[in-house]
């Protein structure tokens, strides 16, 4: 959520915000603006009213001691209190009207977030390792989890749908391992792990920007106000929500283990084959709570710990900064890490890490304690520490050699073998 005073002050830089983020109508702020003039106006008018009903008050009952006819301040009274009552009406429709407005509006980029229209003018910050396999060199993944039997397709559609599957024999054992290695990674880093509960209430959802937004994207339960989570970024961030934080406790560094549930809404016919787009998938996540001085060292210092997976992995990645076209509702500067899918000959995101400095802080109301006493909001942060499906991908693409599968040498002691014997 946006500071209001921001909003009011500088409503020229939002106007300029939307518009770099491609919004369909940046005008809403200047609508915005004067329903919140409006609502001040009534603020102002219905605390005058009262005044002037309170005085009526304490004549009517001085005329009454005195037994003297109140009945001009008494009707004067009751115009006033029906006066009131309808300034009131719209003072509460006003102020869910500027509510809602504020859960709508994004975040404001960084200054050095990059100017582009899309996905396509994101610039790429780095590269690591050269690929060296290619589609002409490797099976893909989804024939590879055929043949091997390690990736049902059929029969995760069977129990759940298209974009559900079943993981089975050395490949589960493969992403246990990934996870658990993931996980003893980030905490050898100084992340505490967390375990928390999948389902979370709508005002979770609020506090880290999904809701009300991207309702169409997220699974509700039919008989309670709960959801699943679309990642643990949302438990993790809404920990601390309606707390206050010390300052020498920052930053607070996270991470957690959890299914991730997506409708996918608006991907229809992307990605249909395979692993790379799941409803459910797994993800090991980070979260930082950061003092607003230091939370853009944070965030490359995050991007960093997500980059040593990949590279203890020595899987071919390259770092993309999004630009303002393509950048996350809640995000003020965001970098994407991408794997090499030789099968696809591209690179597939796997992992994004963001700053998105007091935007959900101030939804979930989390503060810290300064130094000096006084109460600011803190930065958070989020990043995948990383997405399993597309890191499995690149792992079985790049990984296959001479009818076996090398097991990546980080990952030996996890799954207990070298190599593994393939099915031809």
């Amino acid at each position: 959520m946006l500071d209001r005073k921001i909003i009011r002050e500088n409503p020229d830089l939002i106007f300029k915000n939307l518009e770099n983020r491609n919004w369909a109508d940046p005008s809403i702020i200047y609508d915005f603006l004067k329903k919140d003039e409006r609502w001040r106006e009534l603020k102002k008018e219905l605390d005058s009213l009262r005044a002037e009903r309170n005085k009526l008050g304490l004549e009517i009952s001085e005329l009454k001691k005195q037994k003297k006819d109140a009945t001009k301040q008494v009707e004067k009274s009751s115009e006033i209190s029906k006066e009131i009552k309808e300034k009131e009406e719209e003072v509460v429709k006003l102020e869910k009207w500027l509510y809602d407005s504020e859960l709508n509006f994004p975040n404001l980029i960084s200054a050095s977030t990059p100017i582009g229209k899309d996905e396509n003018e994101n610039p790429i910050i780095r590269k690591w390792e050269e690929p060296k396999k290619s589609s002409k060199d490797v099976n893909s993944h989804d024939e590879f989890g055929k043949i091997q039997d390690i990736l049902d397709f059929e029969r995760g559609a069977k129990l759940s749908g298209h974009r559900f599957t079943v993981i089975k024999g050395w490949g589960a054992r493969l992403v246990r391992s990934i996870i658990n290695f993931m996980l003893n990674v980030q905490t050898s880093n100084g992340y505490k792990e967390i375990s928390p509960p999948y389902l979370v209430k709508t005002e979770i959802l609020q506090g880290t920007g999904q809701l009300p937004k991207f309702e169409e994207d997220l699974y509700k339960c039919r008989d309670d106000s709960l959801w699943l989570i679309p990642t643990a970024e949302v438990p993790l961030t809404n920990l601390y929500s309606n707390e206050i934080l010390e300052e020498k406790d920052l930053p607070i560094k996270l991470t957690a283990y959890t299914p991730c549930f997506r409708r996918e809404a608006g991907s229809y016919g992307k990605d249909i084959k395979g692993y790379i787009r799941q409803h459910q998938f797994d993800k090991v996540e980070l979260v930082k709570f950061s003092h607003p001085e230091e939370s853009y060292k944070e965030l490359e210092l995050m991007v960093k710990d997500a980059e040593e997976i990949l590279k203890l992995l020595k899987i071919p990645y390259r770092v993309v900064e999004l630009c303002s076209g393509d950048i996350g509702f809640a995000s003020a500067k965001t970098y994407d890490l991408e794997v090499w899918v030789p099968s696809q000959d591209r690179y597939r995101e796997v992992s994004s890490c963001s700053n998105c400095t007091d935007f959900q802080s101030r939804r979930a109301n989390i503060k810290f304690r300064g130094s000096d006493g006084k109460l600011q909001f803190v930065h958070t942060l989020n990043g995948s520490g990383v997405a399993v499906p597309r890191l499995l991908v690149s792992i079985l693409e790049n990984y296959q050699q001479d009818g076996k599968f090398i097991v990546p040498s980080a990952l030996k002691e996890y799954m207990g073998v070298e190599e593994i014997e393939l099915r031809l």
